[in-house]
């Protein structure tokens, strides 16, 4: 077995398909040192230096994990993809399964004392945002697949900044110039009607992470977003963002009527 710790304070490292193969494995870990500070950072550092085949397996791999029984191996696949994305490699088949699990998947815990970070919410908007910037992805069904992961019941409130990464991911798809001012817009009228719904009494957590995205999402669409890897660049504006920006506000003006 490799010794990961030790590659890391390597100058550089050598991407072969045992050493890929072995963090592929290593990213299923329980333990957050060996997944997140070892096997991620390394594939973090290789995918660029990768030939495409060994992209594609690790690609493979990565959409396979999805349907995995270790929730902290189903989270990490979506990190790994969005890297893979950033860098050129693109698969209809691991986009079909990244849709198949994201708004299914019902462990949406932040961080875990003995398992580390999980994120689900949060892994999964940063595959969405790089899919977003992604030239081969259609970007309308990325709007309607992040409306689906809100307005997906739980119990669960955001408690990490996942309104933050699913917000911004939002916002990257929005910067697409294929899309029309109505899809731009379109996806948010079943939230709108889901916040009609509600009734008296506690707030349901998915409505309370819905309004903080769509938040998150408004500000953006004045201010423009960065994409991941490129913060200090200049910010790109949302294609449609005066129509988004006013589409955004009717929407929270339902459960918000106080706004101006």
């Amino acid at each position: 077995m490799t010794d990961l710790q030790k590659l890391l304070a390597q100058d550089s490292v050598e991407p072969t398909p045992e050493l890929v193969a072995e963090l592929s494995a290593a990213l299923r870990s329980p333990d957050p040192q060996v997944r997140d500070a070892q096997a991620y950072e390394l594939l973090d550092y290789c995918i660029p230096l990768m030939e495409p085949e060994l992209r594609d397996w690790l690609g493979q791999q990565m959409a396979a994990r999805f349907t995995d029984p270790q929730i902290q191996a189903r989270t990490f696949a979506p990190l790994i993809l969005a890297v893979l994305v950033h860098h050129g490699a693109y698969r209809p088949a691991w986009q079909a399964a990244f849709a198949r699990w994201y708004p299914a998947e019902t462990d949406l815990r932040g961080h875990h004392p003995e398992l580390g970070w999980l994120h689900a919410v949060a892994h999964g908007a940063d595959l969405l945002g790089a899919l977003g910037r992604c030239p081969q992805a259609d970007p309308a069904p990325l709007l309607e697949l992040a409306r689906e992961r809100l307005l997906a019941p739980t119990g669960h409130l955001f408690d990490a900044m996942e309104d933050d990464r699913l917000g911004r991911a939002v916002a990257l798809v929005l910067t697409r110039t294929e899309l029309t001012e109505q899809q731009s817009v379109d996806w948010l009228a079943p939230i709108a009607a889901d916040f009609r719904a509600g009734e008296p009494g506690p707030v349901p957590a998915h409505a309370s992470n819905t309004m903080r995205t769509l938040r998150v999402l408004y500000l953006l669409a004045d201010r423009g977003v960065r994409a991941p890897r490129q913060e200090d660049g200049p910010a790109l504006a949302l294609a449609h963002a005066g129509a988004v920006r006013e589409a955004v506000a009717a929407t929270l003006a339902v459960c918000s009527p106080y706004a101006g």
